[in-house]
């Protein structure tokens, strides 16, 4: 995108800047102003990036956007209420909400966290403990033009800190609910996790209507020794929603990360997942899932950075599409020189169910040690035949049959997920996408 036509970005950073939160924080200010320049240098990508070669985004730089809610919510309190109910995966559990790009304190939840332990809005860490955050949130150099928007905009989001040695025991799930026309949300969010801590974080995005509004969102993790951070996205924005976020890990000596993607909803979404392996026997697990239709588009990049010896990391992910949909899926490995007795295992299977259904898949491996085990492999394909032929021989009609074999490729994926109840909310999800899905849910 020219920059010429980024003046409507100006405008509405001139005229947000001093009011967004930490604006008192001089090394915020310094940041936001950074990000900016970045942004007005970088502009959109375009798809002569490489990296964004099969993902068009011209579509949200030619939107007027607004980028502060013009209201928290719908005006019916107890429908929103009702709607948080419904989502909430434990009733007893943590939970903050967001509505609208804002923390909505009255619908959140805390139950007995640990001494010593944060789980808050950002805007809040920013006005009781901004020295902590500082080091997350600074950053001199940004992937793309979106992830330059999100530092310069940025006004809430979720903020996780764990003193060493501390462990949360129930999940927390962080809802971030939609129903506003014109929004840019840029949601900011940071775990950062001490020498031996622990927690399971569910980032779950809701659209609540039809319109068109744009999530742009960034979660920053810190995985100190041998602390063990599990991290979920469950992503169902409404039909005409743009949804682009970047989770960016940092890992350092026996630490594990195990990141879990799932993408349902939006007309366009973009998510970018990575993680640098910063020190000897640290672990990496990547899981993802989309599962689209209709004419969505949906790409997912990951990238695994092995640094250092003696690292195992593992990338399962699976894509079903339907319909006129478009996937994208993008794997890179690096295994750096001095990345010694490295062990990496990728794996990237998509499952076409329509003549006009469409996938592009690379998954890459780039070597640069020679004392390591490494594998990589992608499929893309139909339902198989032999499988079809042997269902339908014990008497299984042939739309059950296929129902059956897609609902089984996409729950390899949910099998991995460790939390019963986020489990079993993906099951149903798969159900309702599933032709047959209301049959299969009596047989299970």
């Amino acid at each position: 995108m020219k920059n010429e036509s980024l003046e409507f970005f100006h405008q509405a950073f001139g005229q947000l800047a001093k009011t967004l939160p930490g604006a008192e924080l001089p090394w915020l200010r310094a940041a936001r102003r950074n990000a900016f320049e970045q942004f007005d240098a970088l502009g959109f990508p375009t798809t002569r990036h490489e990296d964004w070669k099969y993902t068009n985004v011209s579509a949200i730089g030619k939107r007027p956007w607004h980028f502060a809610p013009q209201r928290t919510g719908r005006s019916d309190d107890g429908d929103l209420r009702r709607i948080v109910d419904k989502l909430v995966l434990d009733p007893a559990g943590h939970r903050l909400v967001f509505v609208n790009g804002r923390h909505v304190p009255r619908l959140s939840k805390l139950n007995g966290l640990p001494h010593g332990v944060f789980v808050g809005s950002l805007t809040r860490a920013l006005r009781e403990m901004p020295q902590r955050l500082e080091a997350a949130m600074v950053s001199q150099t940004h992937a793309d033009g979106f992830a330059a928007l999100n530092t310069a905009f940025l006004a809430d989001g979720f903020a996780v800190l764990l003193p060493p040695g501390e462990v949360i025991d129930r999940p927390l799930q962080m809802l971030f609910l939609t129903d506003e026309a014109g929004l840019a949300a840029q949601p900011f969010n940071v775990v950062l996790a001490g020498a031996r801590s622990g927690c399971a974080i569910v980032e779950h995005f809701v659209g609540l209507g039809d319109d068109a509004y744009w999530t742009n969102a960034v979660t920053r993790i810190v995985a100190d020794e041998q602390a063990d951070v599990q991290h979920y996205r469950l992503q169902q924005e409404g039909s005409k929603a743009f949804h682009i976020a970047s989770v960016a890990a940092a890992q350092q000596r026996a630490s594990c990360l195990t990141s879990h993607a799932f993408a349902f909803g939006a007309a366009l979404s973009r998510t970018g997942i990575g993680t640098s392996l910063n020190a000897a026997n640290a672990q990496a697990t990547l899981n993802g899932l989309f599962f689209v239709g209709g004419r969505q588009h949906v790409d997912h990049h990951t990238r695994i950075d092995h640094a250092e010896p003696r690292c195992t990391s593992r990338e399962y992910y699976r894509g079903v599409l339907d319909g006129a949909a478009h996937g994208v899926f993008n794997g890179r490995v690096v295994v750096h020189r001095d990345a010694q007795q490295t062990d990496t295992h990728q794996a990237n299977h998509n499952l076409l169910l329509s003549r006009d259904a469409e996938i592009d898949t690379k998954p890459q491996l780039e070597i640069y040690a020679d004392d390591v085990k490494c594998t990589h492999g992608a499929t893309v394909g139909q339902l198989d035949e032999k499988q079809l032929f042997y269902i339908r021989a014990r008497g299984v009609e042939e739309r059950m049959a296929r129902a059956l074999l897609t609902y089984a490729f996409a729950r390899d994926i949910v099998e991995r997920v460790r939390i019963d109840s986020l489990r079993g909310r993906l099951e149903n999800l798969l159900l309702m996408r599933t032709p047959e899905g209301e049959r299969i849910k009596e047989l299970l």
